[in-house]
C-alpha cells in the first residue's frame, strides 16, 4: 500500500474517501495487495467491474458470483458505504480516549445501533495475535499486573446496589478482572480479560506470553510467588511500603490502566463485562502503535495499519449479541 496517497488528517480522509475510486483502490490494496483481483468464492480472477452497481462479478459457476469489496473483512454484509466506514476507522485509530457511539452516529448519519455495530468490529480488527514472546534476548524486563474494572458502588442508586451487593453474596464479581504485561525493552503492551485472578489463571498466561528466563516485576500478590521457580528472574515490589524501588516497579503497566480506565469511564461510561475484551484490545493497538521519539509515527500510520488488518475477519451481530459463539480465526 506504499505507492497509494494517504490522506494525514481526518479532514482530508473525509474528503479523499468521499470519491468512490479512493475507496475502491485502497480496499483492493487491503484484500489483495498483488494488485490482481480474485473472486472470494472461487479463487477465479476471471472478474470484472460493473461499475454502475459498484460490484464485481465472477464469470464461474457458483452462488454469490458477484461480490463487493467489503467481503471478506469485517465491512462484509454491511449496507454502510466505505464513505462511511473508512473514515470512522480513522476516528478510532487515533482518538486517545476512544469514541462513543453516539458521537458517530450523529457525526456521520447513521443510528445508534449501527454506530455501535460498526466500532465493534473495528475493535474485532485490530486484534493482532503474536507469537512473538516477551522479554527474552530481543525485549528487556516485563511487567505484569492486573487490574478491576466496574461499577462503583457508592456512584450507584441504591436499589441497584443491593442487587450487586447480592449478587457478589451469591459468589459473583461485580468487577471485571484484567491482566497486562509491558515489555520495557519492546515498550508494547499485552492485556485481555481473564475469568479470575487465581494463580493457574495469571501464571498460565505468563508461561504463554513471556519467554522464559526473562526478568519480570509484579507487585507483591501471592500468585506470582513461584515464578522464580519455573525459569523466570522474578522480583517484586510490596505497595503497602513503596511503588519504586530501582528498576523494580510496574508503573509502567499502571500508566496503561490509566488510559484504558480513563477511556472506559470518560467516554464509554458503562461496558458490560461481555463486551470488555474488545475496549480493551482497542486501547492496547493505540497503546503498541504510538508516537515515541524512536518511532515517530502519525494519525494515517495508525489508521493505515488498522486498514491492513481488516480482511479475514468477521463479527456478525449475532456474534456481537451473544446469540451465538463467535467465530475465532
Amino acid at each position: 500500500m506504499e505507492h497509494l496517497p494517504i490522506p494525514k488528517t481526518l479532514l482530508e480522509a473525509v474528503k479523499f474517501y468521499s470519491d468512490p475510486a479512493h475507496c475502491r483502490e485502497h480496499m483492493i490494496a487491503v484484500r489483495w495487495p498483488d494488485g490482481v483481483i480474485k473472486c472470494p468464492t472461487c479463487g477465479s480472477e476471471k472478474v470484472t467491474f460493473l461499475e454502475t452497481a459498484n460490484l464485481y462479478k465472477c464469470y464461474g459457476r457458483h452462488d454469490r458470483a458477484k461480490f463487493s469489496l467489503k467481503v471478506g473483512t469485517v465491512f462484509e454484509d454491511s449496507p454502510i458505504g466505505l464513505d462511511k466506514w473508512l473514515p470512522v476507522v480513522w476516528l478510532l485509530a487515533n482518538a486517545k480516549n476512544g469514541i462513543s457511539s453516539y458521537e458517530v452516529a450523529r457525526s456521520i448519519g447513521v443510528t445508534q445501533k449501527s454506530a455501535w455495530f460498526m466500532l465493534h468490529r473495528i475493535r474485532k480488527a485490530m486484534a493482532a495475535r503474536s507469537f512473538v514472546k516477551l522479554g527474552g534476548s530481543e525485549g528487556g524486563p516485563v511487567e505484569v499486573d492486573e487490574t478491576y474494572i466496574g461499577p462503583k458502588p457508592q456512584k450507584m442508586h441504591r436499589e441497584r446496589r443491593l442487587k450487586m451487593q447480592t449478587a457478589l453474596s451469591g459468589g459473583l464479581n461485580a468487577k471485571t478482572a484484567v491482566m497486562g504485561m509491558l515489555d520495557r525493552g519492546s515498550r508494547k503492551v499485552r492485556a485481555g480479560v481473564v475469568p479470575n485472578v487465581k494463580r493457574e489463571t495469571l501464571q498460565a498466561a505468563i508461561f504463554s506470553e513471556i519467554e522464559k528466563g526473562s526478568t519480570v516485576y509484579t507487585d507483591g500478590a501471592t500468585v506470582y510467588d513461584n515464578l522464580a521457580t519455573r525459569d523466570y528472574v522474578h522480583e517484586t515490589v510490596n505497595h503497602l511500603e513503596e511503588y519504586v524501588r530501582g528498576e523494580v516497579h510496574t508503573q509502567g503497566i499502571d500508566n496503561f490502566w490509566s488510559l484504558l480506565k480513563r477511556g472506559l469511564t470518560g467516554t464509554y461510561i458503562a461496558v458490560e463485562p461481555f463486551h470488555m475484551d474488545r475496549y480493551v484490545t482497542e486501547q492496547v493497538f493505540r497503546y503498541n502503535n504510538r508516537a515515541t521519539k524512536d518511532n515517530p509515527l502519525q494519525d494515517s500510520d495508525r489508521f493505515m495499519l488498522a486498514l491492513s488488518q481488516l480482511a479475514g475477519k468477521r463479527l456478525t451481530y449475532a456474534e456481537l449479541t451473544g446469540k451465538v459463539e463467535e467465530t475465532r480465526f
